[in-house]
C-alpha cells in the first residue's frame, strides 16, 4: 500500500501560488561606508521570509572604521570572500550592495573575468561620485565644508580614505580625473590598458538595479545613485546626459539599450533605512532575487 504524504497548508498554497520555494539564487550583500553585517538582519530576514530558502550572505570584512580603507584593497578582500560563493552557484549569484558597498561591487565586476553575478543590485550608492556636506562628511573631515574637501582628498595622502576615492568635486574637475585612481577609471574617463576587458567583465551581468531617492540625506546628489551628478554649476545631469554613458565606456548604454537597467525612486526613506525598509524590498528588490 503506498503512503500517502502529506503536505502543509503553507507549502500547498505557496504552490497554487505558484511561488518558487526552491533554487532561489544565492544572494550576497557588501555593506556601506561605516556600518557591517548587523546593519543588514531586517532585509536578510525580508529574502528569507519572501524566498525561502535562499542562501543570503552577508560579507563580514572592512567593518565600520575600517570602511575607510583604500577601495582597491577592499575590492579584493570582497572578491576573494566572494569568489568562494560564486563557484558553489552554477547557477549564478546577485550582488545587492548598499551605499559605498555600491562602487566596490562595480570594481569588482569589471576587474572579475568570467564572474557568474546575474543581478547587480546598487542601493543608494555613490555611483556617479559624491559632493556633498553631510554628517559622513563630518565623521571624516569635521573641519572641512564640501568647497575644501578636494584639498585632501585629490592628494597621495587623501586617495588612501576610500570617502575620497569618490569625491566628485564638480568645481575641480581636472585635479579629479588626474590624481583620482579609482572612480575615473570605473567609468572610463581614465584611459587604463584594462578598459576593454573590465567591460566585458560589467556587461556579464544579466540586470542592473538602481535604487534612490530625494529624501536619502546623504548621497549628494542622490541621483548619482543612478548615475546622475553634477556639472561645473551644480545642476543634476541625468544618467543619459553624462559622457561615460553617451560614449559607453564601460557599458552601460548597452545594458540600457538591452533593456537591463531599472531604476527605483522613493522618497521619505533616509540613507540608513533604505536596506530596513519592507516597502522599499518589495518594490524594487524583490522580483529581481529569483
Amino acid at each position: 500500500m503506498k503512503t500517502l504524504q502529506v503536505i502543509s497548508p503553507m507549502l500547498l498554497l505557496l504552490l497554487l501560488a505558484g511561488v518558487c520555494i526552491d533554487g532561489y539564487k544565492p544572494v550576497v550583500i557588501v555593506h556601506g561606508i561605516f556600518d557591517g553585517p548587523k546593519q543588514f538582519i531586517k532585509l536578510s530576514s525580508f529574502i528569507t521570509k519572501i524566498h525561502p530558502g535562499t542562501k543570503v550572505s552577508v560579507i563580514d570584512l572592512y567593518n565600520n572604521i575600517f570602511s575607510l580603507r583604500p577601495l582597491w584593497k577592499q575590492v579584493e578582500g570582497f572578491k576573494k570572500a566572494i569568489s568562494s560563493i560564486m563557484q558553489s552557484a552554477p547557477n549564478g549569484i546577485h550582488l545587492l550592495c548598499f551605499s559605498q558597498g555600491g562602487l566596490i561591487c562595480r570594481a569588482l565586476l569589471s576587474t572579475t573575468p568570467h564572474h557568474n553575478v546575474h543581478t547587480f543590485i546598487s542601493l543608494s550608492s555613490p555611483l556617479a561620485g559624491q559632493y556633498g556636506d553631510t554628517e559622513y562628511l563630518k565623521r571624516v573631515f569635521p573641519d572641512y565644508a564640501k568647497r575644501m574637501v578636494f584639498r585632501v582628498c585629490y592628494t597621495r595622502f587623501g586617495q588612501r580614505l576610500s570617502l575620497c576615492e569618490y569625491w566628485n568635486d564638480p568645481h575641480h574637475r581636472s585635479k579629479y580625473l588626474l590624481k583620482n585612481d579609482f572612480l575615473p577609471k570605473l567609468d572610463g574617463e581614465k584611459q587604463h590598458k584594462d578598459m576593454t576587458a573590465w567591460r566585458e567583465n560589467f556587461l556579464r551581468i544579466k540586470k542592473l538595479v538602481l535604487i534612490g531617492g530625494p529624501d536619502d540625506g546623504v548621497i549628494t546628489p542622490w541621483q548619482s545613485s543612478h548615475y546622475g551628478f553634477y556639472d561645473s554649476n551644480e545642476n543634476v545631469v541625468e544618467m543619459k546626459n553624462q559622457e561615460f554613458y553617451r560614449n559607453d565606456t564601460f557599458g552601460l548604454k548597452t545594458l540600457d539599450a538591452r533593456g537591463d537597467v531599472s531604476t527605483c525612486v522613493h522618497s521619505g526613506v533616509k540613507h540608513v533605512e533604505w536596506h530596513s525598509n519592507f516597502t522599499v524590498f518589495m518594490s524594487c528588490m524583490e522580483k529581481w532575487l529569483t
